[in-house]
Formats: structure tokens, sequence, C-alpha cells
């Protein structure tokens, strides 16, 4: 655990909405040196707080225009098939987050599709056929509001 000041969520909250600005463009918006930004972003990575930054794709420029989150329940629940089932989904370039979760259902997968015949096609062929694959529910996304995390 670090100790974070109001600088350290104001630099977490503008990189979260850009992870590209520069120390500088952000010290301006606060206040702060370019290297006193820098050192600020320096600890926070090294601390742990940063663990990296993320390209964010465009799907539907992508051609994937559906988006469905699966809530997958296992049918044999065990070590065993929990890693089979794990190594199994992760190959299936469709699925791009794979959760597993305490409650009605095992896992909660983030599907991506071009539309939903194809997203019928990865259902029935990659992920009805998993290993320990059981009950699935299938909810379509139908549109997504991005926000910061909490700082």
């Amino acid at each position: 655990m670090i100790a974070l000041d109001d600088k350290d969520r104001e630099i977490l909250r503008s990189l979260t909405l850009d992870a590209t600005m520069s120390a500088s463009a952000i010290g301006q918006n606060l206040g702060l040196s370019q290297p006193a930004t820098w050192r600020r972003i320096k600890r926070l990575k090294e601390a742990g707080v940063i663990r990296g930054r993320r390209l964010v794709l465009d799907k539907e420029k992508l051609g994937f225009g559906v988006t469905v989150f699966l809530g997958v329940k296992l049918a044999a629940k065990g070590r065993v098939s929990l890693e089979d089932f794990e190594r199994a989904v992760s190959a299936i370039p469709e699925v791009q987050t794979i959760e597993h979760v305490l409650g009605l259902y095992d896992y909660r997968l983030k599907v991506v599709a071009r539309d939903i015949s194809d997203f019928e096609r990865v259902l029935r062929r990659r992920i009805m056929t998993l290993p320990g694959a059981g009950e699935v529910e299938a909810n379509v996304l139908l549109s997504e509001e991005r926000k910061p995390g909490p700082i």
C-alpha cells in the first residue's frame, strides 16, 4: 500500500483519461514542474500502482459490432477442470477477457464478434465445446460509458 496525496491522485486521473499525456503537460495542469511530475509517476510505477499503459482499439472500426458478456458455469468442478477451461478459453481470439468469479457463474467472459450470427458461431463451435463448459448466460452490450476507476 502506498500513500497517495491529492497531486498523485490527479496524476492518476490524468493518465487514466489519456495515458499518452507527457509529464510536462500533466505538470502544467497541476502546477508542478515536469521533473517533479516525472518523479511522482516513476514512484507510482515502482510501487506497482501504475502497471502499464493500454491501447484502446475501436472494435466497430475493426469490424466487431457485437460485444457479449457470458456467464459460464462449469459442469464439473475441480482444479483440473478450472485449469483446462482457462487454458482452452484463452486460445479463443474472440474472447477479450476471462474473469474467474464467485456467484451464480464460475467465469465471466467478454466476447466480441462481427455480428450476432458470428457470435452464434463462436458460441456453438468454440465456447460450448470447451472442457467442463456447462450452463451459459449471454448478455449483449447495448452501450458502454467508460469512466476512470476510483482514485
